[in-house]
Parts: structure tokens; C-alpha cells; sequence
């Protein structure tokens, strides 16, 4: 389970890479009723999504030649520099070296080695978004990837995650949490491909879950202001509701309702 009592290994960060940011602040406005916040002149477009006043995600236009509009999730490390050279020793691939934002933090950006894009986050006066597992929230984290083996021994060696096998229909499932944290601070999952999808030109990606109060009606709001719904929305036995939706520019992210436990 996601908190805001942020450890090394865990989300704490997210932010959206978009071509038009003000499109984009008003379509995951009229979907989770978010309002974009400047981070200032000198922060090139980037900017804060709120909800009540608490930070719940990052928003800036795309910067390198070719990017996609996508969602990436940040994960804490204690040193920047050490879980750089740890990516390489793993087999990842370095996008970003470590940065420092100010005062706010270090940040770095990386490539695993199935292909998905993460970055992570060495806290300064910014430890990591304000709220997670409340409504319009971040609550989960998932890869879906190539070749799920490989991604759970990367993020081991990496993060030290631990990583527990979760039996699901016709899908190769692990559940991740930090090292030490036990199944209780799972922060997300890692799925294999399922063998009936042809894999050709499909890249393995993470993707941010939003909690919100009705599933549906968030689909719903999520279409009439442009974006699309990939899957039909569906109960998951001991999850909740969900679905899976794509943003006006092309980003993914899905929604849950969680079941009450």
C-alpha cells in the first residue's frame, strides 16, 4: 500500500509529459478535478497538478526530439549516483544522469533493460507528492513488459523490491514492495505480455493507477473530455473497478475503485 512515509525503492513521484500542457491540465482537470500550479519562469513549463491544494503529480511539455506523451513514475533513492551505477551494473541503460532541481531534489531518468523508461527522485525540500490512496490519487504502479523476469531481477538489484508471484488468469503477475516492507507496502505489480497478445511493436511501460470514487463515472468524464477507454470497465475479484484509458495526446493510466478491506 502506497503512503506518503516515502522510503528508498518506493513511487514518489509521478509526472506527465504532454504537448500541449494546458490541453493536457484541462483534460485531467475535468477528469480528477486538478489544477495546474506554475512551478515559475525558470522551470521551462513544468508545473504542479493539485488537488485541494496537495500536490498529486508533475506536468511539463515534452522534451526530447521524438518523446512520446507519456506518465512517468519516479521511485526515491537515498543517492542519485549509486542507483545510477547500479541501473548500468543491472543491464539498464542510463537516459538522465543525476540533476539536481534547485533545491527541490535530484532527479535521474533510466531504461530498464526490457525497454520501459523510470526515473527516480533523491528528495531536497521536496520529499514526493502530497497525497497517495485518497480519491484522484496515485495508488498504484504497474509494468507491463516484455519479459517479467527479467524486469523483477533488474528492480531486485536495483531497488532491492521484494517480489511475490500473484497467480491471475492467463497472466504472469509479481507483486513488488520495498525492501523490508512485506506484502503490505506493495506499491505496485509487474506483468508479463499475455501470450495471446502479439508482442511485435508493443514497449514495455509503467503505468500510474488513480484511485477514484466510481469507476465508471470517471470513465465516463475521462471520454466526454477526449480521451478514450482501452479496456471496458470491469470488476477485479479482491481489487475493485477499473479500466484502462488513454489521454487525449496518447498517454495511458488506468483508474480503480478499490474494493473496501
Amino acid at each position: 500500500m502506497l503512503t506518503t512515509h516515502y522510503v528508498p525503492g518506493a513511487p514518489v513521484w509521478l509526472d506527465l509529459g504532454a504537448p500541449d500542457t494546458g490541453a493536457a491540465a484541462a483534460f485531467y482537470g475535468g477528469v480528477f478535478g486538478w489544477e495546474f500550479q506554475s512551478a515559475g519562469p525558470d522551470a521551462g513549463g513544468y508545473g504542479m497538478l493539485q488537488l485541494d491544494g496537495s500536490t498529486v503529480a508533475g506536468l511539463g511539455p515534452l522534451m526530447e526530439e521524438g518523446a512520446s506523451p507519456a506518465w512517468t513514475v519516479y521511485f526515491q533513492t537515498a543517492d542519485a549516483e549509486a542507483t545510477a551505477r547500479a541501473v548500468e551494473r543491472a543491464g539498464g541503460a542510463v537516459r538522465m544522469e543525476p540533476m539536481d532541481v534547485f533545491t527541490a531534489g535530484r532527479l535521474a531518468q533510466f531504461t530498464d533493460p526490457t525497454g520501459a523508461d523510470f526515473a527516480t527522485w533523491q528528495p531536497g525540500d521536496t520529499r514526493g507528492i502530497d497525497a497517495v490512496n485518497v480519491p484522484n490519487t496515485l495508488c498504484w504502479s504497474e509494468l507491463h513488459t516484455t519479459d517479467a523476469q527479467a524486469a523483477v531481477d533488474f528492480y531486485r538489484q536495483v531497488f532491492g523490491w521484494e517480489a511475490e508471484r500473484t497467480p491471475m488468469a492467463e497472466v504472469d503477475y509479481t507483486v513488488v514492495s520495498p525492501p523490508g516492507g512485506g506484502r503490505d507496502a506493495a506499491h505496485g505489480g509487474i506483468m508479463q505480455f499475455p501470450p495471446q497478445v502479439e508482442v511485435g511493436e508493443l514497449r514495455s511501460k509503467w503505468y500510474p493507477y488513480f484511485e477514484v470514487e466510481d469507476c465508471d463515472v470517471a470513465v465516463s468524464a475521462a471520454v466526454h473530455h477526449g480521451g478514450t477507454a482501452l479496456t471496458a470497465t470491469d470488476d477485479a475479484p479482491g481489487l475493485g473497478r477499473m479500466s484502462m484509458v488513454l489521454d487525449p495526446f496518447g498517454a495511458q493510466f488506468a483508474l480503480i475503485t478499490s474494493e473496501a478491506g
